[in-house]
């Protein structure tokens, strides 16, 4: 028997509904929000305002592109938190009338599980999923995470970012660089015709299985401000080469936690997920790591990659198996419960 479950993601600036049958993905749609970037950034207010314009729309859209009525849907999962206050509300409001209206049952989903349970979406027959149990390297432009997961419900952190995340590290050096938001993608582009050891940045040493990337990025405005005070034009004659050492240090620091981390557990089945996950050096780097340790590599596809709705979707779908749904007294959180 199929179930079909509405996910809802609105936990930034970007508006996605999708559909899943099962496992199996029947739409995914995502509206952009392109108002924020003459501000370079993500301006909360205009986020939530964008939503709500949006998400009507979007979900009319995916349900028509799964060819189906919403009279079909089981539940309808939603992302509670972490993310913009604003723009959570406008989800967890739609998501909250919008089943009531039905007569299903409403799931909420942490946007940080749901990135990693995006590796369960089945595309199409030549779909792998990761088995259990798995480390997973969890990296957008709000966090840094090392995960060990032992099934969808159970999941563990064994190391997280003590400051910035490595996006966000991204997203700065883009800044500062002058280069148009959202700066990580831009970063990615030009590191392809640049040197990555060109420069050399400091590469933060904290203990255990943590990240830092605070340090990096001081580092990097440091250099630049240098630089610049002898050559107003080293930037723009350097780009190409800034970007992709800025680049080869942040992967290098991710990597070298995440192989601390396949060796201190012994588990070689190995995922990454988020935002950052779509940086095509991260995917190449891993792949690299994966012929030399032996391990088993689970990369999202690009969909999969940025927030989206089928994540919210795939991981409603498994506490929907597990009967685990929400009140409608249920409100959004900024910051994540899962820890």
């Amino acid at each position: 028997m199929s179930t079909f479950i509405l996910g809802i993601e609105s936990s930034c600036d970007d508006t996605s509904a999708a559909v899943l049958e099962n496992e199996w993905i029947r739409s995914n749609i995502i509206a952009n929000q392109h108002v924020h970037h003459s501000f370079g950034g993500v301006v909360p207010e205009l986020a939530s305002r964008a939503h709500q314009q949006n998400i009507i729309p979007v979900v009319e859209v995916a349900l028509k592109e799964a060819n189906i009525t919403k009279k079909h849907l089981s539940a309808v999962a939603f992302t509670r938190g972490p993310g913009l206050l604003g723009s959570l509300l406008v989800g967890t409001s739609f998501a909250k009338s919008f089943a009531l209206g039905l007569g299903i049952p409403i799931i909420e989903v942490d946007h940080l599980k749901a990135h990693i349970l995006s590796h369960f979406i089945k595309v199409d027959s030549n779909s792998k999923q990761p088995a259990f149990p798995f480390l997973c390297l969890t990296v957008s432009g709000g966090h840094t995470q090392i995960v060990k997961v032992e099934s969808p419900s159970n999941m563990t952190i064994i190391g997280s970012t003590i400051d910035d995340a490595a996006g966000e590290a991204f997203d700065k050096s883009a800044k500062i660089m002058g280069l148009p938001y959202p700066g990580g993608p831009e970063i990615d582009k030009l590191a392809i015709e640049g040197n990555p050891k060109a420069f050399s940045f400091p590469e933060p040493k904290i203990q255990g299985l943590n990240f830092s990337f605070s340090g990096l990025k001081t580092a990097f405005l440091y250099f630049l401000r240098d630089k610049l005070k002898t050559n107003d034009q080293f930037i723009e004659l350097n780009k190409a080469d800034l970007a992709a050492s800025i680049q080869d240090t942040i992967i290098r620091i991710l990597l070298s936690k995440l192989k601390r981390a396949s060796r201190e557990t012994g588990i070689r089945e190995i995922a990454i997920a988020g935002g950052v996950s779509a940086n095509s050096a991260l995917r190449t780097a891993l792949l690299a790591s994966a012929d030399k340790l032996n391990w088993t590599t689970h990369i999202p596809e690009l969909q999969f990659s940025t927030d989206n709705a089928a994540m919210i979707a795939i991981a409603g779908y498994f506490k929907y198996l597990n009967n685990e749904f929400a009140s409608q007294d249920i409100t959004p959180y900024s910051k994540s419960k899962f820890a």
